[in-house]
């Protein structure tokens, strides 16, 4: 089954299966009664310190190649996440990862960052 990526604010449609919030922050002012989500997995998102670098808040503005270098260094203790997410869709289950109504620039999302650990997780465990 697919693995699919999203901005949250994204209608679900049918086949997106398992909608997992994949944002280090909970979408501010959004009622419980809106959520998209199945699930938050915030340990998934992108730390705090990271984000702010990324977004020119911190003490330093870092570069997209630097930003996924340390995003994927940040998801080394998730492995076990995403194994379980790995796992979904070898059952046959669709996973969405969703993220920020903001990000609308998937190749700089880490939400694409992401899926493609998942991928890779699917081929070791092949």
């Amino acid at each position: 089954m697919p693995l699919k990526t999203k901005r949250w604010c994204v209608p679900a449609e049918p086949d997106d299966g398992y909608r997992v919030l994949v944002c280090r922050f909970r979408p501010r002012g959004l009622p419980k009664a809106k959520e998209t989500w199945d699930v938050w997995m915030k340990e998934l998102g992108p730390s705090a310190p990271l984000l702010a670098d990324f977004h020119g808040k911190g003490s330093v503005t870092i570069t997209l190649d630097a930003y996924r270098e340390r995003y994927l260094s940040e998801m080394e203790a998730q492995k076990e996440r995403i194994a379980e997410l790995a796992a979904r869709l070898d059952r046959g289950e669709s996973v969405t990862l969703l993220c920020s109504k903001d990000c609308i620039i998937e190749p700089a999302c880490h939400r694409t960052i992401l899926a493609e650990l998942v991928e890779a997780a699917r081929r070791r465990s092949a």
